[in-house]
Protein backbone atom coordinates (compact mmCIF):
# COMPACT_ATOMS: atom_id res chain seq x y z
CA UNK A 1 0.00 0.00 0.00
CA UNK A 2 1.67 3.39 -0.82
CA UNK A 3 1.29 6.44 1.83
CA UNK A 4 -1.97 8.02 1.49
CA UNK A 5 -1.54 12.10 1.04
CA UNK A 6 -2.25 14.26 3.48
CA UNK A 7 -2.16 17.25 0.72
CA UNK A 8 -3.06 17.37 -3.24
CA UNK A 9 -1.39 19.50 -5.92
CA UNK A 10 -3.50 20.01 -8.70
CA UNK A 11 -1.83 22.01 -11.14
CA UNK A 12 -4.17 22.90 -14.68
CA UNK A 13 -2.26 24.98 -17.25
CA UNK A 14 -4.08 25.73 -20.41
CA UNK A 15 -3.80 25.39 -23.45
CA UNK A 16 -0.49 23.06 -23.14
CA UNK A 17 -0.42 20.02 -25.94
CA UNK A 18 1.43 17.00 -24.93
CA UNK A 19 4.55 16.97 -27.36
CA UNK A 20 6.05 19.95 -25.57
CA UNK A 21 6.73 17.84 -22.76
CA UNK A 22 10.87 17.77 -22.44
CA UNK A 23 10.12 14.10 -20.46
CA UNK A 24 8.32 12.91 -23.69
CA UNK A 25 10.88 14.17 -26.41
CA UNK A 26 10.62 17.56 -26.93
CA UNK A 27 13.95 18.21 -26.26
CA UNK A 28 13.81 21.64 -27.70
CA UNK A 29 12.21 22.84 -24.43
CA UNK A 30 14.05 23.38 -20.95
CA UNK A 31 11.43 22.79 -18.21
CA UNK A 32 13.87 21.31 -15.07
CA UNK A 33 11.00 21.88 -12.39
CA UNK A 34 8.52 19.73 -14.94
CA UNK A 35 11.66 17.05 -15.54
CA UNK A 36 11.96 16.44 -11.69
CA UNK A 37 8.17 15.77 -11.30
CA UNK A 38 8.44 13.61 -14.11
CA UNK A 39 11.52 11.53 -12.13
CA UNK A 40 9.86 11.32 -9.04
CA UNK A 41 6.19 10.38 -10.50
CA UNK A 42 4.80 8.97 -13.63
CA UNK A 43 4.48 10.84 -16.90
CA UNK A 44 1.28 9.60 -18.97
CA UNK A 45 2.23 8.99 -22.97
CA UNK A 46 -1.42 8.58 -23.65
CA UNK A 47 -3.22 10.92 -22.59
CA UNK A 48 -6.09 13.04 -23.87
CA UNK A 49 -8.86 15.82 -22.93
CA UNK A 50 -12.26 13.98 -23.58
CA UNK A 51 -13.34 17.05 -24.48
CA UNK A 52 -12.65 21.06 -26.18
CA UNK A 53 -12.87 23.66 -25.35
CA UNK A 54 -12.15 24.95 -21.82
CA UNK A 55 -15.28 24.85 -20.66
CA UNK A 56 -16.42 21.29 -21.41
CA UNK A 57 -12.53 20.11 -20.72
CA UNK A 58 -12.51 21.39 -17.26
CA UNK A 59 -16.15 20.01 -17.09
CA UNK A 60 -15.12 16.80 -17.42
CA UNK A 61 -11.76 16.78 -15.66
CA UNK A 62 -13.85 17.90 -12.26
CA UNK A 63 -16.95 15.88 -12.86
CA UNK A 64 -15.01 13.05 -14.30
CA UNK A 65 -18.08 12.40 -16.88
CA UNK A 66 -18.02 12.59 -20.41
CA UNK A 67 -19.66 15.42 -22.68
CA UNK A 68 -22.25 12.86 -23.90
CA UNK A 69 -23.25 13.04 -19.63
CA UNK A 70 -22.42 16.27 -18.57
CA UNK A 71 -23.60 18.06 -21.42
CA UNK A 72 -21.89 21.55 -20.70
CA UNK A 73 -21.30 20.98 -24.65
CA UNK A 74 -19.72 24.53 -24.97
CA UNK A 75 -17.67 27.64 -23.50
CA UNK A 76 -20.91 29.67 -22.13
CA UNK A 77 -23.51 26.90 -22.03
CA UNK A 78 -24.86 25.75 -18.23
CA UNK A 79 -23.04 22.97 -16.46
CA UNK A 80 -26.22 21.17 -14.66
CA UNK A 81 -26.13 21.78 -10.85
CA UNK A 82 -27.21 18.17 -10.29
CA UNK A 83 -23.14 17.03 -11.07
CA UNK A 84 -20.97 15.42 -8.64
CA UNK A 85 -17.64 16.85 -8.89
CA UNK A 86 -14.14 16.97 -7.43
CA UNK A 87 -15.03 20.40 -5.52
CA UNK A 88 -17.58 18.89 -4.11
CA UNK A 89 -16.93 15.41 -3.13
CA UNK A 90 -14.09 16.48 -1.00
CA UNK A 91 -16.02 18.64 0.93
CA UNK A 92 -17.69 15.59 1.97
CA UNK A 93 -14.64 14.10 3.11
CA UNK A 94 -13.43 17.18 5.40
CA UNK A 95 -11.03 18.95 3.23
CA UNK A 96 -11.96 22.73 1.67
CA UNK A 97 -11.09 22.32 -1.63
CA UNK A 98 -9.33 25.41 -2.53
CA UNK A 99 -9.35 26.94 -6.20
CA UNK A 100 -6.66 29.51 -8.22
CA UNK A 101 -7.69 29.89 -11.71
CA UNK A 102 -10.79 29.54 -12.95
CA UNK A 103 -13.29 26.36 -14.42
CA UNK A 104 -14.92 28.89 -17.13
CA UNK A 105 -18.34 27.20 -15.52
CA UNK A 106 -21.55 28.86 -16.45
CA UNK A 107 -24.52 28.37 -13.54
CA UNK A 108 -27.32 26.23 -13.83
CA UNK A 109 -29.55 28.79 -14.73
CA UNK A 110 -32.62 27.06 -12.82
CA UNK A 111 -31.08 27.79 -9.71
CA UNK A 112 -30.92 31.54 -10.11
CA UNK A 113 -32.23 33.48 -12.45
CA UNK A 114 -31.63 35.08 -15.94
CA UNK A 115 -30.35 38.47 -14.93
CA UNK A 116 -27.49 36.95 -12.88
CA UNK A 117 -24.37 38.46 -14.01
CA UNK A 118 -22.41 35.01 -14.40
CA UNK A 119 -24.92 35.01 -17.78
CA UNK A 120 -22.94 37.91 -19.35
CA UNK A 121 -19.65 36.72 -19.87
CA UNK A 122 -17.69 33.18 -21.07
CA UNK A 123 -17.94 31.56 -17.32
CA UNK A 124 -17.47 31.76 -13.61
CA UNK A 125 -16.25 28.75 -10.92
CA UNK A 126 -17.35 25.63 -10.37
CA UNK A 127 -19.21 25.15 -7.27
CA UNK A 128 -17.83 23.12 -4.39
CA UNK A 129 -14.88 25.43 -4.53
CA UNK A 130 -13.66 28.21 -2.64
CA UNK A 131 -11.54 30.77 -4.79
CA UNK A 132 -8.20 31.97 -3.16
CA UNK A 133 -6.86 33.64 -6.18
CA UNK A 134 -9.76 34.60 -8.77
CA UNK A 135 -9.35 34.70 -12.33
CA UNK A 136 -13.07 35.07 -13.61
CA UNK A 137 -14.46 37.21 -14.13
CA UNK A 138 -13.01 38.57 -17.26
CA UNK A 139 -9.87 38.26 -15.41
CA UNK A 140 -11.06 41.22 -12.81
CA UNK A 141 -8.78 39.30 -10.07
CA UNK A 142 -5.51 39.52 -12.13
CA UNK A 143 -6.37 43.58 -12.97
CA UNK A 144 -6.88 44.14 -10.00
CA UNK A 145 -3.72 42.63 -8.39
CA UNK A 146 -2.30 44.75 -11.04
CA UNK A 147 -3.82 47.94 -9.41
CA UNK A 148 -2.65 47.03 -6.01
CA UNK A 149 0.85 46.46 -7.07
CA UNK A 150 0.70 50.14 -8.14
CA UNK A 151 0.87 49.26 -11.97
CA UNK A 152 -0.72 51.66 -14.10
CA UNK A 153 -2.97 50.04 -16.38
CA UNK A 154 -3.61 51.57 -19.91
CA UNK A 155 -7.10 52.89 -20.88
CA UNK A 156 -7.26 49.13 -23.13
CA UNK A 157 -6.46 47.75 -19.88
CA UNK A 158 -5.50 43.87 -21.99
CA UNK A 159 -3.01 46.19 -24.00
CA UNK A 160 -0.50 45.06 -21.60
CA UNK A 161 -0.26 42.42 -23.98
CA UNK A 162 0.72 44.21 -27.13
CA UNK A 163 4.21 44.17 -27.86
CA UNK A 164 6.83 46.64 -26.38
CA UNK A 165 7.71 49.75 -28.42
CA UNK A 166 5.70 52.46 -30.66
CA UNK A 167 6.66 50.94 -33.91
CA UNK A 168 5.70 46.94 -32.73
CA UNK A 169 2.75 45.73 -34.79
CA UNK A 170 0.69 43.38 -33.50
CA UNK A 171 0.96 39.64 -34.24
CA UNK A 172 3.84 36.71 -34.06
CA UNK A 173 6.51 38.78 -32.79
CA UNK A 174 9.92 37.94 -30.24
CA UNK A 175 9.09 41.68 -28.90
CA UNK A 176 8.33 41.22 -25.00
CA UNK A 177 4.66 42.61 -23.93
CA UNK A 178 4.76 45.59 -21.85
CA UNK A 179 3.62 43.55 -18.50
CA UNK A 180 6.84 42.86 -16.55
CA UNK A 181 7.59 39.12 -15.61
CA UNK A 182 7.19 39.84 -12.49
CA UNK A 183 3.93 41.20 -12.82
CA UNK A 184 2.76 38.70 -15.35
CA UNK A 185 -0.41 36.46 -15.03
CA UNK A 186 1.68 33.23 -14.14
CA UNK A 187 3.12 35.12 -11.75
CA UNK A 188 0.28 36.34 -10.14
CA UNK A 189 -1.66 32.68 -9.88
CA UNK A 190 1.80 31.71 -8.20
CA UNK A 191 1.69 34.52 -5.99
CA UNK A 192 -1.83 33.63 -4.50
CA UNK A 193 -0.66 30.15 -4.34
CA UNK A 194 2.48 31.20 -2.50
CA UNK A 195 -0.02 33.19 0.06
CA UNK A 196 -2.44 30.32 0.23
CA UNK A 197 0.21 28.05 1.37
CA UNK A 198 2.11 30.14 3.85
CA UNK A 199 -1.87 30.51 5.21
CA UNK A 200 -3.30 27.06 5.92
CA UNK A 201 -1.49 26.75 9.25
CA UNK A 202 -0.70 23.21 9.47
CA UNK A 203 -4.18 22.05 7.74
CA UNK A 204 -4.75 19.20 4.95
CA UNK A 205 -5.18 21.07 1.87
CA UNK A 206 -6.77 20.57 -2.03
CA UNK A 207 -5.49 23.14 -4.09
CA UNK A 208 -6.12 23.78 -7.56
CA UNK A 209 -3.72 25.86 -8.93
CA UNK A 210 -4.40 26.98 -12.67
CA UNK A 211 -2.56 28.99 -14.53
CA UNK A 212 -3.46 31.08 -17.80
CA UNK A 213 -0.85 30.12 -19.82
CA UNK A 214 0.45 29.17 -22.17
CA UNK A 215 -3.21 29.89 -23.65
CA UNK A 216 -2.92 33.14 -25.71
CA UNK A 217 -2.06 36.10 -26.54
CA UNK A 218 1.46 34.28 -27.55
CA UNK A 219 3.28 37.28 -26.23
CA UNK A 220 6.20 36.58 -23.75
CA UNK A 221 7.14 39.13 -21.02
CA UNK A 222 11.13 39.25 -21.22
CA UNK A 223 13.76 37.27 -21.02
CA UNK A 224 10.74 34.52 -22.12
CA UNK A 225 10.64 36.22 -25.38
CA UNK A 226 13.72 35.53 -26.34
CA UNK A 227 14.84 32.17 -24.51
CA UNK A 228 14.08 30.16 -27.50
CA UNK A 229 14.94 30.75 -31.05
CA UNK A 230 12.63 29.82 -34.28
CA UNK A 231 15.40 27.55 -35.59
CA UNK A 232 15.03 25.41 -32.59
CA UNK A 233 11.20 25.17 -32.81
CA UNK A 234 9.46 22.14 -34.99
CA UNK A 235 8.01 23.29 -38.21
CA UNK A 236 4.12 22.99 -38.81
CA UNK A 237 2.27 19.79 -39.97
CA UNK A 238 0.25 20.47 -42.73
CA UNK A 239 -0.66 20.29 -46.59
CA UNK A 240 1.52 22.44 -48.70
CA UNK A 241 -1.91 24.47 -49.03
CA UNK A 242 -4.85 25.18 -46.48
CA UNK A 243 -7.33 24.47 -48.80
CA UNK A 244 -5.95 20.97 -49.58
CA UNK A 245 -6.81 20.61 -45.71
CA UNK A 246 -10.09 22.55 -46.14
CA UNK A 247 -10.93 19.94 -48.77
CA UNK A 248 -10.71 16.75 -46.25
CA UNK A 249 -13.86 17.54 -44.29
CA UNK A 250 -16.85 20.43 -44.19
CA UNK A 251 -15.93 21.36 -40.73
CA UNK A 252 -12.73 21.64 -40.97
CA UNK A 253 -13.36 23.89 -44.03
CA UNK A 254 -15.50 26.18 -41.67
CA UNK A 255 -12.66 26.79 -39.54
CA UNK A 256 -9.85 27.34 -42.01
CA UNK A 257 -11.92 30.34 -43.67
CA UNK A 258 -13.18 31.80 -40.29
CA UNK A 259 -10.72 31.52 -37.48
CA UNK A 260 -8.66 35.20 -37.56
CA UNK A 261 -4.84 35.90 -35.80
CA UNK A 262 -6.96 38.47 -33.60
CA UNK A 263 -7.56 35.33 -31.45
CA UNK A 264 -4.14 34.89 -30.45
CA UNK A 265 -2.12 38.08 -31.06
CA UNK A 266 -3.76 40.98 -29.27
CA UNK A 267 -4.77 43.38 -32.08
CA UNK A 268 -3.79 41.63 -35.18
CA UNK A 269 -5.98 41.07 -38.08
CA UNK A 270 -6.06 38.96 -41.15
CA UNK A 271 -7.06 35.11 -40.88
CA UNK A 272 -4.61 32.27 -39.77
CA UNK A 273 -4.15 30.91 -42.99
CA UNK A 274 -1.84 33.90 -43.86
CA UNK A 275 0.96 32.78 -41.29
CA UNK A 276 3.61 31.77 -43.09
CA UNK A 277 6.48 29.02 -41.83
CA UNK A 278 8.85 31.95 -40.36
CA UNK A 279 5.48 33.42 -38.32
CA UNK A 280 4.84 29.79 -36.87
CA UNK A 281 7.78 28.85 -35.56
CA UNK A 282 8.56 32.37 -34.16
CA UNK A 283 4.80 32.08 -32.27
CA UNK A 284 5.89 28.54 -31.36
CA UNK A 285 9.05 29.68 -29.88
CA UNK A 286 7.09 32.40 -27.79
CA UNK A 287 4.61 29.38 -26.64
CA UNK A 288 7.80 27.83 -25.55
CA UNK A 289 8.99 30.76 -23.31
CA UNK A 290 5.13 30.67 -21.68
CA UNK A 291 6.12 26.85 -20.43
CA UNK A 292 9.35 28.24 -19.59
CA UNK A 293 8.02 30.84 -17.55
CA UNK A 294 5.16 28.09 -15.76
CA UNK A 295 8.31 25.97 -15.52
CA UNK A 296 10.21 28.74 -13.48
CA UNK A 297 7.17 29.56 -11.34
CA UNK A 298 6.48 25.91 -10.74
CA UNK A 299 9.79 25.81 -8.85
CA UNK A 300 8.65 28.30 -6.93
CA UNK A 301 6.20 26.42 -5.23
CA UNK A 302 7.83 23.17 -5.15
CA UNK A 303 10.93 24.72 -3.48
CA UNK A 304 7.93 25.99 -0.38
CA UNK A 305 6.29 22.52 -0.57
CA UNK A 306 9.95 21.24 0.38
CA UNK A 307 11.37 23.61 2.55
CA UNK A 308 8.21 23.56 4.91
CA UNK A 309 8.66 19.47 4.76
CA UNK A 310 5.22 18.85 2.75
CA UNK A 311 6.60 17.59 -0.83
CA UNK A 312 6.69 14.12 0.90
CA UNK A 313 3.44 14.43 1.84
CA UNK A 314 1.97 15.96 -0.75
CA UNK A 315 0.40 14.34 -4.01
CA UNK A 316 1.23 16.50 -7.12
CA UNK A 317 -0.93 16.26 -10.39
CA UNK A 318 0.34 18.27 -13.47
CA UNK A 319 -2.09 18.35 -16.75
CA UNK A 320 -3.81 20.69 -19.21
CA UNK A 321 -7.00 21.39 -19.88
CA UNK A 322 -6.81 21.20 -23.49
CA UNK A 323 -3.89 21.39 -26.54
CA UNK A 324 -3.26 23.79 -29.25
CA UNK A 325 -3.04 23.51 -33.19
CA UNK A 326 0.10 25.86 -32.95
CA UNK A 327 -0.67 26.27 -36.58
CA UNK A 328 -0.88 22.14 -37.66
CA UNK A 329 -2.70 21.53 -40.57
CA UNK A 330 -3.34 25.27 -41.01
CA UNK A 331 -5.18 26.18 -37.78
CA UNK A 332 -4.63 27.98 -34.21
CA UNK A 333 -6.80 27.08 -31.17
CA UNK A 334 -8.32 24.11 -30.03
CA UNK A 335 -11.27 22.53 -32.01
CA UNK A 336 -12.37 20.12 -34.39
CA UNK A 337 -10.86 16.25 -34.45
CA UNK A 338 -7.23 16.58 -34.89
CA UNK A 339 -4.68 15.12 -32.07
CA UNK A 340 -3.49 18.54 -31.28
CA UNK A 341 -6.28 19.70 -29.99
CA UNK A 342 -6.62 16.93 -27.36
CA UNK A 343 -3.36 15.15 -26.99
CA UNK A 344 -2.53 16.79 -23.05
CA UNK A 345 0.20 16.06 -20.21
CA UNK A 346 -0.34 14.09 -16.98
CA UNK A 347 1.92 14.06 -14.77
CA UNK A 348 1.57 12.27 -11.22
CA UNK A 349 3.68 11.68 -8.60
CA UNK A 350 2.42 10.57 -5.28
CA UNK A 351 3.44 10.90 -1.56
CA UNK A 352 5.51 9.10 -0.37
CA UNK A 353 8.02 6.87 -2.12
CA UNK A 354 6.06 6.25 -5.54
CA UNK A 355 6.29 2.80 -6.99
CA UNK A 356 7.92 3.59 -10.18
CA UNK A 357 9.72 7.12 -10.48
CA UNK A 358 10.29 8.39 -13.63
CA UNK A 359 8.56 5.76 -15.48
CA UNK A 360 6.50 6.67 -18.74
CA UNK A 361 3.05 4.67 -19.37
CA UNK A 362 1.25 4.13 -22.53
CA UNK A 363 -1.79 2.63 -21.69
CA UNK A 364 -4.76 5.13 -22.64
CA UNK A 365 -5.86 7.44 -20.11
CA UNK A 366 -8.46 10.22 -20.48
CA UNK A 367 -9.05 13.48 -18.49
CA UNK A 368 -12.01 12.00 -16.79
CA UNK A 369 -9.37 9.35 -14.81
CA UNK A 370 -8.20 12.32 -12.41
CA UNK A 371 -11.28 12.85 -10.51
CA UNK A 372 -11.69 8.98 -9.41
CA UNK A 373 -8.09 9.01 -9.12
CA UNK A 374 -7.47 11.91 -5.90
CA UNK A 375 -10.75 10.73 -4.71
CA UNK A 376 -9.41 7.42 -4.31
CA UNK A 377 -5.87 8.29 -3.18
CA UNK A 378 -7.63 10.63 -0.26
CA UNK A 379 -10.19 7.58 1.01
CA UNK A 380 -13.09 9.45 -0.67
CA UNK A 381 -16.17 7.30 -2.32
CA UNK A 382 -15.97 7.63 -6.49
CA UNK A 383 -19.58 8.66 -7.89
CA UNK A 384 -21.40 5.65 -9.26
CA UNK A 385 -21.81 8.49 -12.48
CA UNK A 386 -18.10 8.72 -12.72
CA UNK A 387 -17.00 7.74 -16.41
CA UNK A 388 -13.49 7.58 -15.81
CA UNK A 389 -10.97 4.54 -13.79
CA UNK A 390 -9.17 5.39 -10.99
CA UNK A 391 -5.45 5.43 -12.06
CA UNK A 392 -3.72 3.92 -8.67
CA UNK A 393 -2.85 0.54 -10.74
CA UNK A 394 -1.28 2.25 -13.48
CA UNK A 395 0.94 4.40 -11.06
CA UNK A 396 2.27 1.17 -9.02
CA UNK A 397 2.58 -1.38 -12.26
CA UNK A 398 0.50 -0.92 -15.25
CA UNK A 399 -2.71 -1.73 -16.42
CA UNK A 400 -5.06 -4.10 -15.04
CA UNK A 401 -7.04 -6.69 -16.91
CA UNK A 402 -9.82 -4.82 -18.65
CA UNK A 403 -8.63 -1.11 -18.85
CA UNK A 404 -9.76 0.70 -22.30
CA UNK A 405 -7.87 -0.39 -25.18
CA UNK A 406 -8.40 3.14 -27.36
CA UNK A 407 -8.78 6.91 -26.51
CA UNK A 408 -12.41 8.33 -26.68
CA UNK A 409 -13.01 12.08 -26.88
CA UNK A 410 -15.85 14.39 -28.21
CA UNK A 411 -16.53 18.13 -29.79
CA UNK A 412 -19.52 20.12 -29.99
CA UNK A 413 -19.61 22.68 -32.90
CA UNK A 414 -22.98 23.93 -31.72
CA UNK A 415 -23.61 27.78 -32.31
CA UNK A 416 -22.08 30.15 -29.57
CA UNK A 417 -21.26 34.02 -29.46
CA UNK A 418 -18.20 34.05 -31.54
CA UNK A 419 -18.71 30.96 -33.20
CA UNK A 420 -20.93 29.89 -35.60
CA UNK A 421 -20.20 26.63 -37.56
CA UNK A 422 -23.77 25.22 -36.97
CA UNK A 423 -25.25 27.97 -38.70
CA UNK A 424 -22.84 27.59 -41.78
CA UNK A 425 -23.43 23.99 -42.16
CA UNK A 426 -27.08 24.27 -42.07
CA UNK A 427 -27.35 21.98 -39.52
CA UNK A 428 -29.61 21.77 -36.34
CA UNK A 429 -28.31 22.51 -32.57
CA UNK A 430 -28.27 18.84 -31.26
CA UNK A 431 -26.91 17.57 -34.36
CA UNK A 432 -23.59 19.68 -34.49
CA UNK A 433 -21.16 17.03 -32.59
CA UNK A 434 -18.51 14.03 -33.13
CA UNK A 435 -17.18 11.65 -31.08
CA UNK A 436 -13.76 10.24 -31.87
CA UNK A 437 -12.19 6.36 -31.13
CA UNK A 438 -8.49 6.16 -31.75
CA UNK A 439 -6.03 3.13 -30.70
CA UNK A 440 -2.58 2.74 -31.86
CA UNK A 441 -3.51 2.14 -35.59
CA UNK A 442 -6.92 3.46 -36.48
CA UNK A 443 -8.72 6.42 -35.67
CA UNK A 444 -12.86 6.90 -36.30
CA UNK A 445 -14.59 9.90 -36.29
CA UNK A 446 -18.42 9.69 -36.39
CA UNK A 447 -20.38 13.07 -36.73
CA UNK A 448 -24.50 13.31 -35.74
CA UNK A 449 -25.11 14.65 -39.70
CA UNK A 450 -22.14 15.29 -41.13
CA UNK A 451 -19.73 12.73 -43.49
CA UNK A 452 -17.60 10.44 -41.12
CA UNK A 453 -13.78 10.52 -40.95
CA UNK A 454 -11.53 7.06 -41.16
CA UNK A 455 -7.34 7.11 -40.77
CA UNK A 456 -4.61 5.10 -40.97
CA UNK A 457 -2.20 6.17 -38.07
CA UNK A 458 0.37 3.63 -39.20
CA UNK A 459 0.78 5.16 -42.53
CA UNK A 460 -0.92 7.99 -42.32
CA UNK A 461 0.34 9.22 -38.93
CA UNK A 462 -0.64 13.04 -39.32
CA UNK A 463 -4.25 12.79 -40.51
CA UNK A 464 -4.01 14.03 -44.02
CA UNK A 465 -6.07 10.96 -45.64
CA UNK A 466 -9.79 10.19 -45.00
CA UNK A 467 -10.23 6.67 -45.94
CA UNK A 468 -13.70 6.52 -44.93
CA UNK A 469 -15.42 6.12 -48.00
CA UNK A 470 -12.71 3.74 -49.52
CA UNK A 471 -14.04 0.30 -50.15
CA UNK A 472 -11.07 -1.72 -49.07
CA UNK A 473 -11.84 -0.23 -45.63
CA UNK A 474 -15.20 -0.58 -45.32
CA UNK A 475 -15.40 -3.29 -43.08
CA UNK A 476 -13.12 -1.23 -40.72
CA UNK A 477 -14.73 1.38 -41.05
CA UNK A 478 -17.55 -0.14 -39.37
CA UNK A 479 -15.96 -2.16 -36.92
CA UNK A 480 -14.95 1.04 -35.61
CA UNK A 481 -18.54 2.56 -35.91
CA UNK A 482 -20.04 -0.14 -33.31
CA UNK A 483 -16.97 0.04 -30.97
CA UNK A 484 -18.07 4.01 -30.29
CA UNK A 485 -21.34 2.58 -30.27
CA UNK A 486 -20.64 0.29 -27.59
CA UNK A 487 -18.68 2.97 -26.17
CA UNK A 488 -21.52 5.52 -25.88
CA UNK A 489 -24.00 2.83 -24.09
CA UNK A 490 -21.54 1.22 -21.77
CA UNK A 491 -21.46 4.90 -20.20
CA UNK A 492 -24.82 6.26 -20.61
CA UNK A 493 -25.71 8.44 -17.46
CA UNK A 494 -26.19 6.01 -14.94
CA UNK A 495 -26.63 7.70 -11.22
CA UNK A 496 -29.48 5.49 -10.12
CA UNK A 497 -29.38 2.60 -12.97
CA UNK A 498 -28.23 0.15 -9.55
CA UNK A 499 -30.75 0.71 -7.40
CA UNK A 500 -33.54 -2.23 -7.48
CA UNK A 501 -36.89 -2.07 -5.53
CA UNK A 502 -37.06 -5.55 -4.30
CA UNK A 503 -39.47 -7.35 -1.96
CA UNK A 504 -36.71 -6.81 0.79
CA UNK A 505 -36.78 -3.39 -0.16
CA UNK A 506 -33.73 -1.01 -1.85
CA UNK A 507 -31.14 -3.01 -3.06
CA UNK A 508 -28.39 -0.91 -4.33
CA UNK A 509 -25.96 -3.56 -7.09
CA UNK A 510 -23.56 -0.63 -7.55
CA UNK A 511 -21.59 -1.47 -4.68
CA UNK A 512 -20.77 -4.78 -6.39
CA UNK A 513 -19.53 -3.41 -9.46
Amino acid sequence: MMQRPRNVLLIVVDQWRADFMPWLGADFLRTPNLDRLCRQGVTFRNHVTTTVPCGPARASLLTGLYLMNHRAVQNTVPLDARHMNLGKALRRIGYDPALIGYTTTTPDPRTTGPRDGRFTYLGDLMEGFRSVGAFEPTMDGYFGWLAHKGYRLPERREDIWLPEGEDAVPGATDRPCRIPAELSDTAYFTDRALTYLKGVNGKPWFLHLGYYRPHPPFIAPAPYNTMYSPAEMPGPVRQADWREEAGQHPLLDFYLRGISQGSFFHGAGGAVTGLDEASIRLMRATYAGLISEIDDNLGRVFAYLEETGQWEDTMVVFTSDHGEQLGDHWLLGKIGYFDESFRIPLVVKEAGQPARPGAVESAPTESIDLMPTILEALGGEIPRACDGSSLAPLLRGGPPAGWRDALHYEYDFRDIFYSRPESHLGLQMDESSLCVIQDARFKYVHFAALPPLFFDLERDPHQFTNLAGSPDHAGLVKDYAQRALSWRLRHAERTLTAYRATPEGLEDRGTNT
